[in-house]
């Protein structure tokens, strides 16, 4: 990609896909329907030069097979790509693919939380060091601007919170069991079968999907450095339409939070279930959308909200960034903002961050239970807000405790003990509490 340039001269940015799945042909689709519109929003001519597949031979409907080739090599050399837009997935070899295309020279729009979440620091200062844009609007909340507002817009701000829903699939799945009164097994069965679910749906149930997505935002609202492996996860297998019912009944809903943290010059970053009062903005957030809430000194309260995956809704924040990476070719300027991770801020440990809690015991039906399972909890400094007694299915009680404040490792502490008292038959489920 030549340096010299200048507005004058360019008349077409050529763009390469790598990759023609769900999101490389909502790409390939938006320029096609935009190439009218383009030239007179941006200034020029945005074309799709070329597409890396797998299968060059394979005939793929509505799309010119001159493009199509099975050859990184051939796109990498030609000096006429400007912008590299990878869709195709995973570490590899989509990371060498990315860090070949920057010491090449040409801009990179991805869409791959996996590698932004572990490797995105060093890609972008690469990025920095090569004078190109490396951009990844697509890596978080699909079709929602989330990124781009996070690091420029919200930039003036000490952002000291990022709390989201960005996950639609455990979305979908915790509606269908609040709105319909479904088991998880069947909620997850219907969320397969309209094709929210994957076939092996582990990354999103078990939290893993949306720790990614977590890491890639704390990492730019605070300015400093969080990987996936600095995230806690926990998913929402073990969530019953109990736990749903006894929620309902205390005004809450469950949702899958991803929560950012900072505060004592230290990050946190934790994804798990939570009851969430049903006056907050989240609670309202169904089905497959996804949304992020921010806090900051300046703002106070914002939060974004739409489609979180699909083929359009992601297409449309790749080409966002195509956009804005051939509006910064026009004026010479890429390059401008590479990483914001300045600070070099510490995990806080799990066991360090403090949260209410809702859990459910089975016990013994006899005096005195009550008063021994307190003093555990007065033992452990664990303050109990709420107390809810019921007469259990079997034999026995069912115990209901909302607990005030409480660090996680005294909480732990707290029901390792219960565990092993006679009297305590099950603990049936551990939510905590948004509060």
């Amino acid at each position: 990609m030549s340096e010299e340039k200048t507005v004058k001269e360019i008349k077409e940015i050529n763009i390469a896909l790598l990759g023609l799945g769900t999101v490389g042909m909502g790409v390939y689709k938006l320029v096609q329907r935009r190439k009218n519109e383009l030239p007179r929003k941006i200034g020029c001519c945005v074309k799709v030069k070329k597409i890396l597949v797998r299968n060059a031979y394979k005939i793929r409907d509505g799309v010119d097979n001159d493009l199509i080739t099975d050859s990184w090599d051939e796109i990498l050399s030609d000096d006429s790509i400007d912008i590299v837009v990878e869709v195709m997935g995973g570490l590899e070899p989509a990371g060498t693919y990315i860090r070949q295309a920057l010491e090449a020279g040409k801009n990179v729009v991805t869409a791959n939380k996996d590698l932004i979440a572990e490797q995105g620091h060093e890609l972008l200062v690469m990025a920095e060091e090569k004078h190109c844009d490396l951009l990844y609007e697509a890596s978080v909340g699909g079709g929602i601007p989330v990124l781009r507002p996070l690091k420029q817009c919200l930039t003036g701000n000490n952002i000291d919170m990022v709390l989201g829903i960005v996950n639609g699939t455990t979305n979908y799945i915790l509606t269908r069991m609040t709105e319909d009164g479904m088991e998880f097994d069947e909620a997850l069965a219907k969320a397969t079968d309209l094709g929210y679910a994957e076939a092996d749906p582990t990354s999103d149930i078990e939290g893993y999907d949306a720790g990614r997505k977590l890491a890639i935002m704390a990492s730019i609202a605070f300015n400093s450095v969080v990987t996936f492996k600095d995230v806690h996860t926990e998913g929402i297998t073990r969530i019953t339409s109990t736990d749903i019912r006894y929620a309902d009944a205390m005004d809450c809903v469950i949702k899958l939070l991803a929560v950012g943290k900072q505060e004592e010059g230290q990050v946190s970053a934790n994804v798990y279930p939570m009851l969430v009062p049903k006056n907050h903005p989240l609670a309202s957030v169904n089905d497959s959308f996804n949304a992020v809430f921010v806090h900051g000194d300046a703002v106070d309260d914002a939060m974004f909200y739409g489609r979180g995956a699909g083929e359009l809704p992601t297409a449309s924040a790749v080409m966002g960034d195509v956009i804005d990476i051939s509006r910064n070719l026009l004026q010479n300027c890429t390059g401008r903002v590479g990483s914001t991770c300045y600070r070099n801020l510490p995990i806080k440990p799990l066991g360090e961050v403090k949260n209410c809690y809702f859990f459910r015991l089975q016990v013994e039906d006899m005096p005195g239970t009550l008063a021994s399972i307190s003093s555990v909890f007065s033992k452990h400094n664990v303050s109990i807000k709420q107390v809810i007694q019921k007469p259990a299915k079997k034999h026995g009680s069912e115990l209901v405790v909302v607990t005030d404040f409480v660090k996680e490792n005294d909480f732990a502490k707290t029901l390792d003990e219960l565990r092993t008292m006679e009297m305590v038959y099950e603990i049936s489920s551990v939510i905590r509490v948004y509060a």
